[in-house]
């Protein structure tokens, strides 16, 4: 199992770099919805990464749930929602509760970025329309570089930070603790599969 810790946090990694890098290019180019977008999903990917860090961590203090994380690890790997393989993923809402536990105002954030994706309100009618409610008037133009350019590099650089700080600081911590528990209590695990 910490074989796939390892690769969770490689490929959190990897992918959470490319979202991010795509989201700079569009943002810089005003194109702020599919920017949003890609914030988004950076947000989803990096929020493997701290869940990952607080199962670890529970499991060291805890000692238990061992053998749930291990599967919830192939779930992370190896899931998905298509059947293209057979295994089922774990939704992103119960990974997003722990990136909110951990980093309170994170679900405000994500939440608000959805918003966007989707075609309601904010991502539909304020995306694209002006009202002149005086003159029973609707003005149909993209709005989102005024709506909404402001905040998205300070966003970007928040998640940025937090990435840097969970996977340089958190993760090696808490591996080398996880890793050390498991050698401590390997014949109980042995012993409970």
């Amino acid at each position: 199992m910490t074989f796939r810790c390892l690769v969770i946090r490689e490929l959190v990694s990897w992918r959470f770099f490319d979202l991010l890098e795509q989201s700079v290019i569009l943002l810089k180019n005003d194109h702020i919805l599919g920017a949003q977008i890609l914030l988004r999903s950076a947000i989803e990917t990096l929020s493997l990464l701290i869940y990952t860090n607080q199962k670890m961590e529970s499991i060291v203090r805890t000692g238990e749930g061992f053998h749930e994380f291990s599967s919830k690890t192939s779930r992370l790997l190896l899931g998905s929602k298509n059947k293209t393989t057979s295994t089922i993923s774990i939704h992103i809402s119960t990974i997003l509760e722990a990136f909110e536990k951990q980093y309170n105002g994170t679900m405000d954030v994500y939440d608000n970025l959805s918003e966007s994706t989707h075609p309601n309100y904010q991502g539909f009618t304020r995306g694209y329309s002006k009202n002149d409610f005086d003159n029973f008037k609707v003005n149909f133009e993209n709005c989102w570089v005024d709506n909404f350019k402001d905040p998205l590099e300070g966003l970007i650089d928040l998640f940025l930070r937090i990435f840097e700080f969970e996977y340089n600081e958190q993760w090696p911590e808490k591996f080398e603790k996880f890793e050390k528990w498991i050698e401590k209590n390997d014949k109980k695990l042995e012993n409970t599969k």
